[in-house]
């Protein structure tokens, strides 16, 4: 017989692993019927196996297969010519035999000799995508390697993963480039990086890029939040730290100091503020944020950061809310209002 006086318990047991499915339902969808094969088209071996007596017979063969990708690259990243004629071909076959390039080709190859893990990162997150956008095209995924000068490019029908700015932060070769890429920028160079960087692209990019008209401080804050809240829906699973690119040292100052940045934007009065020169400290990436908290301390973009947290707010106050709804409202001062933001 049952003993009646721990029915309460189990009552509460019970009622409690309910409420849990039930939230996790809502925040994390079941996409494990959704058909997405993503696939990483590896340009970076291709071009690796390349070697500068080929380039007449097999460049137009990449030109024909990569199409846009491969002019964009050509032109825009590697810095040989316009690939309309035939004249970039000499530049091109300086790159294949130059030292550096073969050094850093190696390098890649050695890291990434399969990209198994990141396709099944990929796949997962735009599955989510399609989710919450059934018709939306996915884009054309394809690794190359440029001597840094491009990280995920997002082209007219492409995203492409600049491998050699995921090589771990441990790699030798970014070290040698602090001038041009500081510390705080290479410490994120790792492989964990790479899905969130292409799902922001495409979100940037392809499905909702910023306004111009759009420039008052409280406009980028609630736009950025909604990118970041784009990528908790479509890659509830990754830390929040990966999503805005912070350290974990960085993400547990910005939550320990939340109220005290609100103040300061508020105390201020940068909300409303859209002169590029004073805000953009706050936006942008950078070892800390000048101005606030002590000893170089905080955390860099924190209007990004506050503005996400709005975000977040105002979608658990308001659930009828949908994430299609919320990425096309463009009335920041009612996703403000609505959120009830007060941090304490």
């Amino acid at each position: 017989m049952m003993n009646l006086q721990r029915c309460p318990q189990i009552y509460l047991i019970f009622l409690t692993s309910i409420l849990m499915i039930a939230c996790q339902s809502k925040t994390t969808p079941d996409v494990s019927n959704i058909k997405v094969s993503t696939s990483i088209e590896r340009f970076d071996k291709e071009l690796s196996a390349l070697t500068a007596d080929q380039v007449s017979v097999k460049a137009p063969q990449l030109k024909q297969k990569y199409g846009h990708f491969y002019a964009d690259f050509m032109d825009k990243i590697l810095g040989v010519g316009d690939v309309s004629d035939t004249s970039y071909y000499q530049q091109l076959r300086i790159v294949l035999a130059n030292k550096d390039y073969r050094e850093l080709s190696a390098e890649v190859n050695q890291k990434y000799p399969g990209m198994e893990k990141v396709q099944q990162d990929l796949t997962e997150a735009f599955k989510h995508v399609r989710y919450y956008y059934p018709k939306q095209k996915l884009p054309r995924l394809i690794s190359f390697f440029s001597g840094f000068s491009v990280q995920t490019p997002v082209g007219n029908d492409y995203i492409g993963i600049g491998l050699d700015m995921f090589l771990g932060a441990d790699s030798k070769f970014y070290p040698a480039l602090r001038q041009s890429i500081p510390e705080y920028i290479s410490r994120r160079f790792t492989p964990e990086n790479i899905t969130p960087r292409v799902i922001e692209g495409f979100a940037r990019e392809d499905l909702f890029p910023a306004k111009d008209g759009d420039r008052s401080l409280l406009s980028k804050m609630i736009y950025n939040g909604k990118i970041l809240y784009f990528l908790d829906a479509t890659m509830p699973d990754l830390a929040d730290s990966l999503k805005i690119g912070y350290s974990s040292r960085q993400m547990e100052w910005s939550k320990k100091f939340e109220p005290q940045i609100w103040a300061y934007f508020l105390q201020n009065d940068l909300l409303y503020e859209s002169d590029y020169m004073k805000i953009q400290k706050y936006l942008a990436d950078a070892p800390f944020t000048p101005g606030i908290g002590e000893n170089s301390e905080s955390a860099p973009k924190l209007a990004v950061f506050i503005g996400w947290q709005i975000v977040k707010m105002y979608m658990n106050k308001n659930p009828e809310i949908t994430l299609q709804q919320l990425m096309t409202d463009s009335d920041f001062q009612k996703i403000l209002t609505r959120s009830k933001y007060k941090p304490k």
